[in-house]
């Protein structure tokens, strides 16, 4: 009888710092892996500590209580299969990015990361030692070499380990999200099986941290790139892959298949679990947000319905005399599809009254975008009254294209402790909205259906902090903006080639001038979930202060 080994792999979703609650989920993908005859059972890069952890690593009694969670975990390893979990390790030599080997009720074996990340959202060598490259060990008939996370980006490591000795190569791994990722991976991935000629397991973890997630869809790979297993993104899986070695060596079986959704379901599902998980790791179970009738409160209330279910979340009208009949009708209608609480709470009196305190201040000045902020700003005072009076998080509500030119007020609408939509452009809210009037799935924990009314969709966006205001009396159309912000953020073009690629000089200098001028508040900004490869903060990282102008 051929020889056969199989591994459980636990696409699991840790919080950082909570050592016992990841030992626990740790043990119990043990357990499964126990009960199905499973030789090894792994789990994602740093799964013990949480990821990213930053500078929390930093701290020599985080990491003592992370290593004595180790030592604890593996003596509980015992008449089972070994166990592989990532943690950090200190000794004498440096401060390294581990993966450990538990069995027999011990430490067996740990690698330490070589290839430290440092660039997008990682910033490892401040935090981390670079450590030698591991050779592979052994568990039951397999040798297994172990390259973890960003060591498999890079062919010295994964050749190194083939050369001495490794049967096949499993990556543990803490990669995040962004829009399109998993080409990025199985690209990488594919070139290091047919380098080495060896099987390649990729396992990710799941779940939300602060402005990150990580989606998981972990893969199973043969020499020659031939994909025999491929795990759902943003679920957590506990399953089972099993080699055989023949003639040609160990290969992979066939596994699970999960469909992979596409780029817009990958998106939502991102900013839905971001959403959930940065709250109830947070403690928090409800949300409040004002909701204006327009599209982006819209959004960010559905999201908050399928992430904590209607029930949790608190919707907020504050109008004033500028607030169309139409918006107060759109925000009931919307609640009442949702199933959300909706109160009102009008602001013309606390207007007034900071208008009365400041008159003699303003006498004999025309009205201007002051007023038009202190309206703003008093709905920030009156939703972040009810956060903390009911304990509820307040969500904010402003999408990329407003947090990239300042189309928003500091201390006002952008009050709040998180926002899901921070790193979608206005063009993407729009088709957002239709893709999920139209698709409903089992992870929602809102009502399917045309949720958000269609008139919220196709009227003309407005602020409604003056009479008859419209957003393209400020700013381009949206069409036009998030085009030249692609190129500007997105692609680092310059002024000369957004030009030549169609767009108006005047336009392009004005949107790169208010691009540069509104870091500010964007560096005062609630976090939100990471969509793409240059998310404000995380990925692009400009001095507030900045007098260089593109003059193209």
């Amino acid at each position: 009888m051929a020889d056969r080994f199989r591994l459980t792999l636990a696409q699991l979703n840790p919080t950082v710092g909570a050592l016992a609650a990841n030992c626990d989920k740790a043990f119990s993908a043990w357990q499964t892996g126990r009960e199905a005859g499973a030789d090894m059972v792994a789990l994602p890069e740093m799964f013990l500590t949480g990821y990213q952890t930053q500078d929390l690593v930093l701290k020599p009694a985080f990491v003592a209580d992370a290593m004595a969670a180790v030592d604890a975990l593996a003596a509980k390893i015992t008449d089972g299969p070994a166990l592989g979990i990532g943690a950090p390790y200190w000794d004498d030599s440096g401060h390294y990015n581990a993966y450990y080997i538990l069995q027999d009720g011990k430490v067996v074996a740990r690698m330490l990361k070589h290839e430290l990340p440092h660039v997008d959202v990682f910033d490892e060598h401040r935090i981390f030692d670079v450590g030698p490259i591991s050779g592979p060990y052994r568990v039951g008939p397999l040798r297994i070499g172990t390259p973890i996370c960003e060591d498999a980006w890079h062919e010295d490591v994964a050749e190194t380990l083939a050369e001495t000795g490794a049967e096949i190569l499993f990556v543990p791994n803490g990669s995040p999200y962004f829009r399109g990722k998993l080409e990025t991976r199985l690209n990488k991935m594919i070139a290091r099986v047919v380098e080495t000629g060896l099987p390649l397991v990729y396992l990710n973890a799941v779940g939300g941290q602060d402005d990150q997630v990580f989606d998981g869809a972990s893969f199973v790979l043969n020499p020659h790139g031939q994909m025999v297993a491929q795990f759902a993104p943003f679920e957590e899986i506990v399953d089972h892959i099993d080699f055989e070695r023949g003639p040609e060596g160990w290969r992979a079986l066939e596994g699970r298949f999960d469909p992979q959704p596409d780029a817009w379901e990958q998106d939502y599902r991102a900013m839905v679990m971001a959403t959930h998980d940065y709250l109830t790791k947070s403690g928090f179970g409800k949300v409040v947000l004002g909701l204006s009738g327009g599209i982006d409160s819209a959004i960010v209330a559905t999201i908050a319905a399928d992430a904590l279910g209607a029930d949790n979340v608190h919707c907020v009208m504050l109008p004033s005399e500028y607030t169309s009949q139409g918006s107060l009708d759109d925000a009931t209608q919307l609640a009442q599809r949702l199933g959300t609480r909706l109160d009102t709470v009008h602001i013309e009196g606390a207007r007034d009254a900071v208008g009365s305190a400041l008159g003699h201040l303003f006498a004999g000045l025309a009205p201007d975008v002051t007023e038009e902020n202190i309206q703003s700003r008093l709905r920030g005072v009156m939703l972040m009254a009810m956060s903390n009076k009911f304990g509820s998080m307040l969500l904010t509500t402003g999408n990329k294209s407003e947090m990239a030119v300042g189309y928003c007020t500091i201390y006002g609408d952008m009050n709040g402790g998180y926002n899901p939509i921070k790193d979608l452009y206005k063009t993407r809210v729009f088709e957002t909205c239709r893709w999920r009037n139209a698709n409903h799935r089992p992870w929602m924990k809102g009502p399917a259906g045309e949720v958000i009314p269609v008139q919220i969709i196709d009227k003309p966006p407005s602020a409604e902090l003056r009479e008859d205001q419209r957003d393209d009396d400020s700013l381009p159309p949206y069409p036009v903006l998030d085009d030249i912000l692609e190129r500007l953020v997105e692609g680092d073009q310059s002024v000369a080639q957004i030009i030549a690629a169609g767009h108006e000089r005047d336009i392009v200098h004005r949107v790169e001038h208010l691009l540069y001028i509104s870091e500010w508040k964007r560096y005062q900004s609630a976090p939100g979930v990471r969509l793409t490869r240059r998310a404000f903060w995380l990925d692009r990282r400009y001095p507030m202060v900045n007098r260089w102008r593109d003059r193209a």
